[in-house]
């Protein structure tokens, strides 16, 4: 039952309930079923899933996947690495055509565009990295029937999910002169509790704020970094629900009802590039960046002080771009070292269990299905492997697109779907 309720989760949503509903016993039916875990927990919501942290439930993915997979549609969207997401029974992608930020809803069975809604959003790659595009590269976040985008020169909006109508948007360059980092926004912002909470500001000031989601209006706002290329993650700690993340230079975590500052770990990389979203065990929270290897910090509160002590560091792997995976105590993550090493870390320990051969490439976006990684690097390769500890073991591999994958893919009852420089696909594995 659970099997043939995941087949039908893409249809999950209230265009489905409202053609499926004909009496009221078919109303509590679908009501039940719009409700219930397996339905809810199939969406992928936002960045790195439902609980932001690449782990992929309820799919039924293939004891034996194909050799190759197969194309089942694909669509222009226009260029930029922001991941889709599946909310509400629909795909939905933020792009970049024309000098027009631009955010579409799309059928994921047929890849037709319902609507599409966009804005002028002018903006000039620093040439350092003029070869990621002008496109955005933050993830937007589905709520309450309302989807959030966050454009790369750092102009924040809302839309109404089933119409398109756009309910509200700010920008804030009365507030800095330079609204995004560097290298244009990639932070993707977060819902939690009916709040927004997003990073915004320049490389020299920024300020971490939350918003009421449904107006935009401020709750509250701390100041004391500014943006880095991290998303944020709400967690508890020490019985604190709390805003964790990177900054431009510092790590930190915010009281996450009041915005007040709980701790905070002096952590800087070479050029600013503080990438890397913290990842968190059993008390233990993973942080890392170019160049600085890994480090594990375990955050303590006494009363209302907090110290932030050290528990292990490693050198031998160091992430750069891209935020790893956990299962279990195990770490999986692609280290920029070599070029480009796939590794397994004991987090209670921080042993290294197996690297990968080296050259794997710059950045890879990780996803875990059960007992799988899906790895896709940049160069347009998923690499299916078994999540295991003792030795990188490739089960899979597949050429998903002609040019460069910087998104997350999305993983659905029907196959893969990526985002490519300027397109969106559906690759089956029926």
């Amino acid at each position: 039952m659970q099997v043939q309720f995941s087949r039908r989760l893409p249809s999950c949503g209230p265009v489905s309930f409202q053609r499926t509903v004909k009496n009221e016993m078919a109303h509590r039916f679908w009501l039940f079923l719009l409700l219930s875990p397996a339905c809810l927990a199939a969406e992928w919501p936002q960045w790195r899933g439902p609980a932001r942290d690449g782990v992929v439930h309820e799919v039924q993915i293939p004891a034996n996947l194909p050799e190759s997979l197969r194309q089942r549609w694909k669509v222009a969207v226009g260029e930029g690495h922001s991941s889709p997401i599946l909310a509400g029974g629909a795909l939905f992608v933020f792009s970049r055509q024309q000098g027009r930020e631009i955010l579409r809803r799309i059928d994921p069975g047929a890849g037709k565009i319902a609507w599409e809604q966009s804005y002028p959003a002018p903006y000039k790659m620093n040439h350092a990295a003029v070869r990621h595009g002008e496109g955005p590269k933050s993830t937007p976040v589905f709520s309450a029937g309302r989807v959030y985008t966050f454009g790369i020169s750092g102009i924040l909006s809302c839309f109404d999910a089933a119409s398109g109508k756009r309910l509200w948007q700010k920008e804030f360059s009365r507030e800095s002169a330079r609204t995004s980092p560097l290298y244009g926004v990639a932070m993707s912002p977060v819902v939690e509790g009916g709040v927004l909470i997003v990073h915004v500001g320049g490389p020299d000031r920024g300020a971490v704020l939350a918003l009421e989601a449904a107006s935009g209006a401020e709750k509250w706002r701390w100041n004391g970094d500014a943006p880095g290329y991290s998303s944020p993650e709400v967690v508890e700690l020490a019985g604190v629900r709390q805003v964790m993340t990177q900054g431009r230079s510092k790590a930190f975590s915010l009281d996450a009802a009041t915005g007040a500052l709980l701790w905070e770990v002096p952590y800087t990389t070479a050029y600013d590039q503080n990438s890397v979203s913290p990842v968190v065990y059993q008390g233990l929270v993973i942080l890392s960046g170019v160049h600085n290897g890994i480090v594990a910090v375990r955050p303590q509160r006494e009363g209302t002080a907090w110290s932030v002590p050290e528990a292990w560091k490693v050198t031998d792997v160091s992430l750069y771009m891209s935020t790893p995976v956990r299962r279990g105590p195990v770490l999986y993550g692609l280290s920029h070292k070599n070029r480009g090493q796939f590794f397994a870390l004991d987090i209670r320990s921080g042993k290294v269990l197996w690297t990968s051969e080296p050259r794997q490439g710059d950045n890879a976006a990780i996803l875990l299905a059960g007992e799988t990684l899906w790895l896709l690097r940049d160069d347009a390769e998923l690499i299916v492997a078994r999540a295991g500890t003792e030795a990188f073991q490739p089960l899979r591999r597949y050429s998903v697109a002609g040019s460069p994958t910087w998104a997350h893919p999305l993983l659905t009852a029907d196959g893969v779907v990526v985002k490519d420089k300027d397109s969106l696909a559906l690759w089956s594995w029926r």
